[in-house]
């Protein structure tokens, strides 16, 4: 829920009520009792979660499982049955919910029924796509579901640049759709969703920062934010993605010239405790750098989601966060904190 501009934040706070509130306190609260004491207390329920619609994807990004086709999972599609089941019993204390995980989220043909869903239902709805998909009635469609932020990635400002991360993907196409986007929201007289574009900043693209803001200005989207890029083999980088200006990387080297993660890496982690991230066929994970689902905590096609949050899986890996998170692998190459610059 972080970088709301004025308007996001006030489109965001008039979804909330006393019960959302009372949850997100006891979430908070129970945060800071268990970096105090050192061990895992939680209350409430998740404030955000993320929700994956599918795991198909129309590109081939260099550090993607999804576009590189390397899941060990399956590849599916989220259905509207389940996803309603999962939200109806939770959507009182959910206020913020992210229609995306890994895959790009138009590709499953309800995706925008369910974002709708989640619209009459009083929740925040956010999600990132590519873009090749925003044809002019799909953005129609999407003004029309009440999705309120879209996320367009947009990782170079010419073709040449753009595909050597966007492998596949044609940056033209990309750009009609934010137009179509931006139009249909003028044309519904429409305050959703925020647009933004997201450049990952990668060697190949640091350059175009300031071309990428003059551009994102020119078709009308309400904000371009930077983004730092996850490279998984960073001390090798054997695709050469990490940015020269440090600025911009998640990464810096030390004294000895070895490459190193920025954040400090402490032994406790807040997205354990507000949010989660829900596979496609209902896999409980902890977080959005759980890509293969390998550290399952539960799943929902046999248990409720409120069972899950409070198990003795959750309450077990929340414990080993405070023992030590570089022993845990999804957790050595986190960056959380480092993620985004606002233009």
């Amino acid at each position: 829920m972080r970088y709301l501009n004025f308007t996001d934040t006030i489109n965001l706070l008039s979804k909330l009520g006393y019960r959302k509130l009372w949850n997100a306190a006891k979430v908070f609260i129970s945060f800071w009792l268990s970096k105090l004491l050192k061990k895992p207390i939680q209350w409430g329920l998740p404030i955000s979660i993320s929700f994956e619609p599918t795991t198909s994807c129309n590109l081939r990004c260099p550090e993607c499982p999804s576009g590189l086709r390397q899941f060990r999972r399956p590849t599916g599609m989220l259905t509207t049955h389940f996803f309603e089941k999962t939200i109806d019993e939770i959507s009182k204390e959910l206020i913020y919910l992210i229609f995306y995980f890994q895959g790009e989220p138009y590709l499953n043909p309800k995706f925008l029924q369910m974002v709708n869903y989640a619209h009459r239902k009083g929740i925040y709805t956010a999600t990132s796509t590519n873009a090749h998909y925003l044809t002019n009635e799909k953005a129609k469609e999407t003004v029309e579901s009440g999705l309120d932020r879209l996320i367009i990635s947009v990782d170079g400002t010419t073709q040449e640049v753009y595909e050597q991360y966007r492998v596949g993907g044609n940056l033209e196409k990309v750009l009609q759709g934010a137009r179509n986007i931006v139009y249909w929201k003028k044309k519904l007289n429409s305050k959703t969703p925020f647009i933004f574009f997201q450049f990952l900043v990668v060697k190949p693209n640091e350059h175009q920062l300031t071309e990428i803001k003059k551009i994102g200005k020119e078709i009308g989207v309400d904000q371009v934010r930077f983004k730092t890029a996850q490279v998984y083999d960073f001390e090798n980088d054997p695709h050469q993605l990490i940015p020269l200006n440090e600025k911009y990387s998640r990464y810096k080297r030390n004294s000895n010239g070895k490459i190193k993660i920025k954040s400090g890496l402490n032994n406790y982690c807040w997205k354990l405790w507000h949010a989660n991230v829900i596979t496609w066929d209902g896999l409980v994970v902890p977080c959005c750098f759980d890509k293969d689902a390998t550290h399952q905590l539960g799943n929902l096609q046999t248990t409720s989601f409120k069972n899950i949050w409070h198990n003795t899986n959750y309450k077990q890996f929340r414990n080993e966060l405070f023992k030590s998170r570089k022993n845990i692998d999804i957790c050595k190459n986190c960056s959380e904190g480092l993620k985004v610059w606002e233009n």
